[in-house]
């Protein structure tokens, strides 16, 4: 039995979900959840259960001091509710925890109980995932789903992806089995930058997430930090020719593969995005991620083991990745499809 009795009545819920590991390359996606339930308060109603669903020799929980008593703090998966202001608004349910080391179908069905008792009408899933995408383009956002009428309806793309999946590919596809609508969101990361944190994915992902769901989002300094992350990248990618010369390699096929759509519907859909933000009025509430420094070495190419943060110009040194994450090897063609 689901006890939803602190929650008050949503209006026209959506849930959006997203999961650290192996589906969160550059920590992009789960920091865009993390970004949504700072910047509105979340207010946490629920925790799965840790035992049921994580090896904790895999995701090992941590102790820390509150007022000189230790306390421990266990991986899971948390629910918060938002809600979205405005002349139409609308309730986020936000999940956000660490992909479950075991019953990925009971943790599936757990987090569709919560769905149905909410009134839930659509389920957003973020991903991220390494691809052979040069970072001083922009993101690449695929939008997907096995749903025929909704890939039509929303415009996004009927997933044909058969492999190797993670906790997304599973949520998803366990809500198309409960009749509860379902897209997932992938950002493909540049697999060369594969240290977290991510904020040009992240701030991607989230601009996708307004167009999909039709709300405006408070990006805070995301927009700054992005331009940082990019500028430290370039610098340390100007020190090594080999890096630069790749880099180039991939500006060039990605030009050439866009140049056609490149007046058609992005331009608009950034337009109408200008156009909502510049009729909200001012300028976008302040907060949201911010880098911290941080070495400006090692960045370049994959580097699983650590998780360095980027500083913010004049220093050099802003990059990002994931140790865990979709097609690892820059799998340039699994960037919309890894379900």
């Amino acid at each position: 039995m689901i006890e939803l009795e602190g929650v008050p009545e949503l209006i026209d819920p959506v849930m959006v979900a997203a999961f650290e590991g192996w589906n969160d390359a550059g920590d992009a996606a789960s920091t865009a959840v993390a970004h949504l339930d700072r910047e509105w308060k979340g207010e946490v109603f629920a925790a799965l259960d840790a035992e049921d669903y994580y090896d904790f020799q895999v995701n090992r929980p941590t102790v820390w001091m509150d007022a000189g008593v230790r306390k421990i703090t266990w991986p899971t998966t948390r629910l918060s509710v938002v809600r979205v202001g405005g002349d139409k608004p609308r309730d986020l349910v936000l999940v956000r925890g660490i992909e479950p080391s075991m019953r990925w179908r009971s943790f599936c069905n757990e987090l569709l109980g919560f769905a149905h008792e909410l009134g839930v009408e659509l389920v957003v899933i973020l991903g991220a995932l390494l691809g052979d995408t040069p970072h001083t383009r922009p993101v690449p956002i695929s939008g997907t789903t096995s749903d025929s009428d909704l890939a039509q309806r929303m415009d996004l793309e009927e997933t044909k992806y058969e492999g190797p999946t993670g906790i997304v590919g599973v949520l998803q596809e366990a809500c198309t089995h409960a009749g509860v609508p379902a897209v997932s969101l992938w950002a493909a990361v540049p697999h060369y930058v594969s240290q977290p944190p991510n904020p040009k994915a992240t701030l991607a992902l989230l601009n996708r997430l307004e167009d999909l769901i039709d709300v405006r989002i408070p990006l805070g300094e995301l927009p700054e930090d992005a331009r940082a992350w990019q500028v430290g990248v370039d610098q340390l990618a100007a020190e090594d020719s080999e890096v630069a010369e790749y880099v180039q390699t991939l500006e060039e096929a990605r030009d050439t593969a866009e140049l056609p759509e490149a007046s058609g519907e992005a331009i608009a859909r950034e337009f109408e995005r200008y156009l909502r933000r510049r009729d909200g009025g001012g300028p976008t509430p302040p907060g949201g991620h911010a880098t911290e420094g941080g070495d400006s070495t090692s960045y370049l190419r994959d580097n699983p083991s650590g998780r360095v943060r980027p500083p913010k110009p004049p220093k050099a040194g802003g990059t990002s990745g994931a140790d865990s994450t979709d097609g690892a090897d820059g799998a340039g063609d699994e960037e919309s499809s890894e379900e």
